[in-house]
């Protein structure tokens, strides 16, 4: 996903709206979610989705690590208001186990919706084309922590999703998905929004601490230069590093140079990332700063005084 149709990303920017809020709860072709990872039974991400296509419809499934590798997928059946339950755990496969990545839900194409049943219909022929119109697809999703007694909300990006052309929701690769209408999606730098992504800790181990995830459809490696304020509007120039292209989860604790005293605030982000700080083999016309795509952020705080995770919805405008 590290190549954009710019047409096809402008498209679906303006079908969502300009400047548009994230989408969530909504019937669609298909939904993204953002930041998935199991550890067996007790530490697993569980998704819920309902189909409300108006027939049986094949749903395909692709996870990928935080750079847009292909690592596992599959395909189910569902039949016209069935509700179905995905545990990330029981699904994954063999040695997935503390693999962080992102899953991919999408509708297949029905075409004898009278006769396929929930048992044949991802193994009919083109079933694994993207359902461009029509579908009715929602989720939603948690992490759930047995031994934490706890369990995280974790935000369902919605579509529609546009895939680059001849995409096969069997094979899908990182090149494959172009943009999710649910997120923040841009077709240009000049026209990316900027982000406010929250920030709750305490400069102890164990205490308060948080976690930002950012997820987008492009090489979003690099250096980034931001401005961090605290609860009080200080603001104080930083820098945060994206060691991963396409899902990153990292700590704003450990961001050098930040105030000590900043411990409850914000970090605003406007993708600038300039060429000399970018990885090696990456360049700009890479990423997506000058090329657009979809981004999402938010935040997962640890609070032992709010007895729960917390996930707060990064802001951008």
């Amino acid at each position: 996903m590290k190549k954009f149709a710019l047409a096809a990303v402008a498209a679906a920017s303006m079908a969502a709206g300009v400047a548009q809020a994230y989408t969530v709860g909504t019937y669609t072709n298909g939904v993204v979610v953002p930041n998935v990872i199991h550890n067996g039974a007790a530490n697993t991400t569980a998704v819920g989705l309902i189909n409300r296509s108006g027939g049986t419809v094949p749903v395909f499934w692709t996870f990928f690590d935080q750079n847009s590798g292909h690592k596992a997928d599959g395909c189910f059946g569902m039949t016209q208001n069935q509700y179905r339950g995905f545990n990330w755990a029981e699904s994954s496969g063999l040695a997935l186990e503390n693999e962080r990545g992102y899953l991919v839900f999408s509708l297949g194409t029905n075409v004898n919706p009278t006769v396929l049943t929930v048992d044949t219909v991802c193994r009919a022929p083109g079933a694994d084309t993207p359902r461009a119109s029509g579908g009715a697809l929602s989720a939603n999703a948690f992490f759930v922590d047995l031994a934490g007694r706890t369990v995280a909300y974790t935000p369902v990006i919605d579509g529609p999703l546009a895939y680059a052309a001849g995409a096969n929701l069997s094979t899908l690769g990182e090149d494959s998905l172009l943009s999710a209408a649910g997120a923040a999606t841009f077709a240009a730098r000049s026209s990316a929004p900027t982000f406010t992504m929250r920030y709750f800790m305490d400069n102890q181990a164990g205490g308060n601490d948080t976690r930002i995830t950012v997820w987008s459809t492009g090489d979003q490696r690099g250096t980034h230069t931001v401005n961090m304020f605290d609860n009080a509007q200080n603001r104080r120039s930083v820098n945060f590093v994206l060691a991963e292209s396409e899902l990153a989860w990292f700590d704003p604790e450990t961001i050098p140079g930040r105030p000590a005293a900043f411990l409850d605030g914000f970090l605003e982000w406007n993708l600038n990332v300039p060429a000399s700080s970018l990885p090696t083999g990456v360049t700009q016309a890479d990423t997506l700063r000058l090329t657009g795509g979809s981004v999402m952020t938010y935040s997962t705080i640890i609070a032992p005084a709010f007895g729960a995770v917390q996930t707060l919805l990064g802001a951008h405008q």
